[in-house]
């Protein structure tokens, strides 16, 4: 990530995966309303000190690595586990003639 819309983004998904409100966010890492908003919005250059205690609030840590290191890197995706309910449906689905469900 080397863009300042690539990092808002980022934060975005954080704060999505984090179920905090931007409110508690804000309040958190001691921002105002307008820097949260423009730190998520990605249209605007903040502070590095303004990245390091929102990363911090939502369970990040800022990592400097080499030029070209981090191509290598593959993003970790969050596991998926099925319920029992999902198990079920997609075995109707498969079950029924032209894969109609329920």
């Amino acid at each position: 990530m080397n863009t300042i819309p690539a990092v808002a983004q980022a934060l975005r998904e954080a704060l999505q995966r984090s179920n905090l409100r931007q409110q508690d966010l804000r309040e958190a890492a001691g921002v105002s309303r307008q820097t949260l908003a423009n730190a998520l919005s990605g249209r605007e250059d903040f502070k590095l000190s303004t990245l390091m205690s929102l990363a911090d609030k939502l369970g990040l840590e800022l990592v400097l690595l080499p030029k070209g290191a981090a191509q290598g890197m593959q993003p970790i995706a969050p596991a998926v586990v099925e319920s029992v309910v999902d198990e079920a449906r997609k075995r109707l689905t498969t079950s029924r003639p032209g894969g109609t469900g329920l």
